[in-house]
């Protein structure tokens, strides 16, 4: 019983332990931000998607890039169209409330999340990222 607790304790423990360090050693701790691919159809519906996870504070930045192409399979058949990317700059904590809520107002049947843990970056702007993405 005590095992199983610790188990299911550890990854609270570890983030409390985490922001203790970084608090302490004022060092960035590698992945408590993330950078989230979402790709969208079109330029209106990026810009929509943009503005909706910006109002509900779930990300610091959200940055529009231009038209690209994709080939890819959908149902059995490769396809090719163009998109829209969303490279969404957030807290590694919120990528779960993000995506819930991006698929919830997204149009494509499985819209594309992808987050990568930040590493590393420039110091200011992780704490830039820190300040304005409430926990």
């Amino acid at each position: 019983e005590v095992l199983a607790l610790l188990v299911l304790l550890y990854p609270l423990l570890r983030g409390l332990a985490l922001q203790l360090h970084s608090a302490v050693t004022g060092s960035y701790v590698p992945g408590t931000h993330s950078v989230v691919f979402v790709t969208c159809l079109n330029e209106h519906i990026a810009r929509d998607i943009a503005r909706a996870i910006m109002d509900r504070r779930l990300a610091a930045c959200v940055t529009i890039l231009p038209k690209s192409s994709a080939l890819y399979f959908w149902k059995g058949e490769m396809e090719e169209s163009t998109e829209i990317l969303l490279l969404v700059k957030t807290r590694t904590s919120k990528i779960g409330e993000l995506s819930n809520y991006v698929r919830s107002i997204h149009p494509f049947e499985i819209p594309e999340i992808i987050s990568l843990p930040i590493e590393q970056g420039n110091p200011a702007y992780l704490r830039w990222i820190e300040e304005n993405v409430p926990r």
